[in-house]
């Protein structure tokens, strides 16, 4: 039987987000959620979450357009002069890849909300980071060195296989340097005795799913171990991205023919796909341990 993770990403940034998850969870497919340790509703999100012992709880990493944990003088190459990440990501990506100094206040900042994560009292489910800022291969690996020293043990790699889609939708395109990008990340990731999803869907109708392209990738997908993540919110709220379509990813969530479909599939969380799958993974490991 295939094995199926819903996630809602974003928990924390608003309580409608947290609403959203906490009711999808309760009466509807999601299994796991995706923590904002800087969000404006962060408090309120954990609050929530540990009275759901049912929902797979991760840490969703916020590298760009969003507030850090550290304070800004501690990483000014990060942030704008109002104190968020900076938004310009082919410039930051530049300069982490290449500035000692830049990638110092990046590792500082990465392991504050790896320990700001961690003193919530909430077991570690699983890390993504916000616009998978983390396919870029500098922030990639300085999660696996960090996260490892806090229980990191499963991680997405967004490789969404476009047959899938063009299943649902013939016209269905893009992704291309993600999905080149995500699968250099899933190798890295099985190096390291980390845990990740054999396919992700999410990216292309990332805002923007709905009912019928959930029920038809339940219909389409491929064998093994898939996650599909969606942006539930029961409103808008403000910081919210424009166009995304939040209510309409909520009610997919909690539509009967999607609940139908999936109760056909093995659903989890993370850590239960990746306790199962162990063994494999550290037959994978390379001997030295380098990633």
């Amino acid at each position: 039987m295939n094995g199926l993770i819903v996630t809602a990403d974003d928990f924390g940034a608003a309580v409608e987000v947290n609403e959203a998850v906490e009711r999808a969870h309760a009466g509807g497919v999601l299994t796991c959620a995706s923590l904002m340790v800087s969000g404006a509703s962060a408090a309120d999100a954990v609050a929530r979450a540990r009275a759901m012992p049912g929902l797979g709880v991760g840490l969703h990493l916020v590298l760009v357009e969003g507030r850090p944990v550290l304070p800004s003088s501690q990483i000014p190459a990060l942030v704008q002069k109002n104190g968020t990440f900076r938004e310009d990501m082919v410039r930051a990506s530049f300069a982490m890849a290449l500035l000692p100094s830049v990638r110092r206040q990046l590792a500082n900042e990465i392991e504050a909300q790896f320990e700001a994560f961690a003193a919530t009292g909430l077991r570690l489910d699983h890390v993504n980071a916000h616009k998978h800022f983390y396919l870029h291969p500098t922030i990639a690996r300085l999660v696996i060195e960090i996260g490892c020293h806090y229980g990191l043990a499963a991680m997405r790699a967004p490789r969404e296989p476009l047959s899938v889609l063009r299943k649902i939708e013939p016209g269905a395109a893009g992704g291309e340097v993600e999905r080149f990008c995500a699968g250099r990340l899933h190798d890295r990731l099985w190096a390291a005795g980390i845990w990740s999803p054999d396919q992700v869907f999410g990216l292309c109708w990332s805002g923007a799913m709905n009912a019928q392209r959930l029920a038809g990738l339940l219909d389409n997908l491929p064998d093994g171990i898939s996650e599909i993540y969606l942006h539930p919110a029961t409103g808008a709220y403000p910081g919210a991205a424009p166009g995304y379509r939040y209510t309409q990813e909520y009610a997919a969530l909690l539509a009967p023919d999607v609940a139908a479909r999936a109760c056909a599939l093995r659903k989890g969380r993370f850590w239960d796909f990746a306790a199962s799958d162990r063994g494999d993974i550290m037959g994978r490991r390379r001997p030295n341990g380098r990633v």
